[in-house]
């Protein structure tokens, strides 16, 4: 049983008072989603499970230093698992068992370790044979997605490039895909007819990858199509490295006309990325818009101003942006091509 997506009546009804001091939003959204599942439901629930991970998997994982995820959202649990203890502990009252082990997602043989060992106590009955069956069952249903996202995308830019169409980059992090939180601005923008991409479901064909990063590599400039050594020496956060990871993909690909940043108020680990990001995207000659300072509002006016304005310059400047990036291949783009 999961909560829905985040929204403004989701912390009004469930998350009320059980805020924690945090400048991160998607930290303090938490407690909204804690509160649907403890109050929410028809049926109550026997476990509240929201592990801490440590880290993440990811598409650049060993071609960079790790792949670590937020520290604010990893500690996160904790931190919110504290508003429903301050006066009273509300999972006790609610007879459900608060289950928090630190995972890390990154390093699959450590999972059922982790998950038994934080699941013991709250289900006596569980087998480490178990565990570990779950957690295959759980990685495998993983690539099956991360694959069939991007088949998705690979058919997006396949059919940009074969009729010359522009498309949209959106560099975020996965949090920003839930419409409470990124407020559904990839949206906005695609019912303007701009196909979207998010950075995380790019595809990453070999044809594709030799095709953008196969004069670098023989250059010596980066070792692999995933390395950022050269724009980005502090690899160790997993999102962040894959907004910098894409927004050298989105200055490569000619289709890309125009990259979008979404980026939570005060996100203290996306900071240090705003101008190397844009430097990359812009020096490219594609267009790059940011959203930097996204809550728990979702200012309407302003946004429809914003969208409004991207949409402008797309329509005015897509045609001369996708001819000049065009140039710089020297071969054609691998259409069709899934070898991977």
């Amino acid at each position: 049983m999961f909560s829905s997506d985040t929204s403004e009546e989701q912390g009004r009804s469930f998350g009320r008072g059980r805020g924690t001091v945090d400048c991160c939003y998607p930290v303090k959204a938490m407690s909204g989603h804690y509160g649907e599942l403890i109050f929410g439901q028809k049926r109550k629930i026997d476990i509240l499970f929201s592990p801490l991970i440590r880290s993440m998997p990811s598409l650049l994982a060993g071609h960079v230093v790790d792949v670590l995820a937020c520290p604010r959202v990893m500690a996160g649990p904790e931190n919110i698992k504290a508003g429903f203890l301050k006066e009273k502990d509300v999972f006790a009252a609610q007879g459900i068992k608060y289950v928090s082990p630190l995972v890390c997602l990154a390093e699959p043989r450590l999972m059922p370790k982790q998950l038994y060992e934080g699941l013991k106590a709250a289900m006596p009955d569980l087998t480490y044979a178990e565990s570990v069956k779950a957690v295959e069952a759980g990685y495998a249903v993983l690539k099956r997605f991360d694959a069939l996202a991007r088949d998705k995308s690979r058919e997006i830019l396949d059919h940009c490039a074969e009729h010359g169409k522009p498309c949209i980059l959106v560099l975020a992090r996965p949090y920003h895909m839930d419409p409470g939180i990124g407020h559904e601005i990839e949206v906005d923008l695609q019912a303007y007819g701009y196909p979207i991409l998010w950075a995380q479901y790019l595809p990453t064909d070999t044809a594709i990858m030799d095709w953008m990063f196969g004069d670098d590599i023989k250059a010596g400039v980066i070792t692999s199509p995933f390395d950022i050594a050269d724009v980005w020496p502090s690899s160790y956060s997993s999102n962040t490295n894959e907004i910098l990871w894409g927004a050298k993909v989105g200055a490569r690909l000619p289709w890309v006309t125009c990259v979008i940043r979404l980026t939570s108020y005060e996100c203290g680990m996306d900071q240090p990325t705003f101008t190397p990001v844009q430097q990359i995207v812009e020096n490219s000659g594609t267009l790059f818009f940011s959203f930097q300072d996204l809550d728990s509002t979702k200012p309407a006016g302003s946004v429809k101003l914003r969208v409004e304005t991207i949409a402008h310059y797309l329509e005015q400047h897509s045609t001369r942006i996708l001819r000049h990036k065009l140039k710089q291949h020297a071969t054609p783009f691998p259409l069709g091509r899934h070898d991977v």
